[in-house]
């Protein structure tokens, strides 16, 4: 039978084997990470720690290797292993017409102001599966602005990618799409702008014609165009405070002189080094336009 010191010094024991677990497998993340970033070029380093290793142990399951550094290895040797793994790194979260506000705003706030310009140039960072492209386009084309603008909408997953050049969703997501679009100040009816064919929703080719999509890794890649308009929306919030500074300053240079950026409902350029630098034209709906 174990003394109570002996109970206590191995409830110790396990309590600094416990910790020593989670420190190396800190270490094997690092690892990974590193790893990802000199074979494959993606560079996840800089991701919100607690969310980045819980998608990472998801993959750890869904692979069914028994360690991070299990999952390193299949992820050099295996090509297949490294897109799910990329997949599920991914954030892809959301809708047409996503937070209606927000659209209303662009479209009330942004909108007079892109009139005075012969041609427009708008950037979708971190496009993901492009509901939200889609609806700039229809707004844009509501607005009578789509035939003088080009839209370049980028994420760093060819996969979402090829998905979002198709332009084909579910049709059963239509109905809580179509009660967005009315909020957003939509002038027509959404099944205006889609084909309905086998249970999808196919968007017509007219809407696509001016999208430019490509491959663009916020954590690496730099600026490729002057923007009159930038969205990037929900996105800087799986990021660190660093690689959120870096995001900040691409966008800021990204921008035209008195270029507006739109973020997310729980993004802002508050406390960011470019603060300064903008004047909010929405600071509820997070509308902001440069101005110096």
């Amino acid at each position: 039978m174990l003394s109570e010191h002996a109970i206590a010094a191995n409830g110790g024991i396990r309590k600094v084997l416990s910790a020593g677990n989670e420190d190396v497998e800190n270490i094997e993340i690092g690892l990974l990470l590193e790893a990802v970033y000199q074979y494959y070029g993606f560079d996840f380093r800089q991701y919100a720690p607690a969310s980045l290793k819980r998608r990472i142990r998801n993959c750890v399951r869904q692979e069914r290797v028994s360690s991070v550094s299990a999952l390193q290895e299949k992820l050099l040797y295996n090509p297949a292993c490294m897109k799910r793994f990329l997949e599920e790194l991914s954030i892809h979260v959301t809708a047409l017409f996503r937070d209606p506000g927000f659209y209303r705003a662009l479209r009330e706030k942004v909108v007079p102001r892109l009139r005075t310009y012969p041609f427009i140039r708008i950037w979708h960072a971190g496009c993901s599966t492009g509901e939200e492209v889609y609806s700039v386009a229809i707004l844009l084309q509501e607005e009578g602005l789509y035939d003088r603008a080009r839209l370049y909408a980028t994420d760093m997953n060819e996969g979402v990618l090829c998905q979002a050049r198709d332009g084909v969703y579910p049709l059963e997501t239509m109905n809580a799409y179509g009660q967005n679009y009315l909020q957003a100040g939509g002038s027509r009816t959404l099944a205006e702008y889609f084909t309905a064919q086998y249970g999808r929703a196919i968007f017509h080719a007219g809407l696509k014609r001016n999208i430019v999509w490509s491959q663009h890794n916020l954590a690496t890649d730099g600026s490729f165009n002057e923007f009159h308009v930038i969205l990037c929306r929900n996105v800087l919030i799986y990021f660190d405070r660093a690689l959120q500074g870096r995001v900040h300053r691409l966008l800021y240079e990204s921008l035209a002189p008195f270029g507006m950026l739109g973020l997310g409902q729980m993004e802002t350029i508050k406390f960011s080094e470019r603060e300064a630098r903008y004047e909010a034209l929405d600071d509820m709906e997070k509308w902001y336009i440069k101005t110096r």
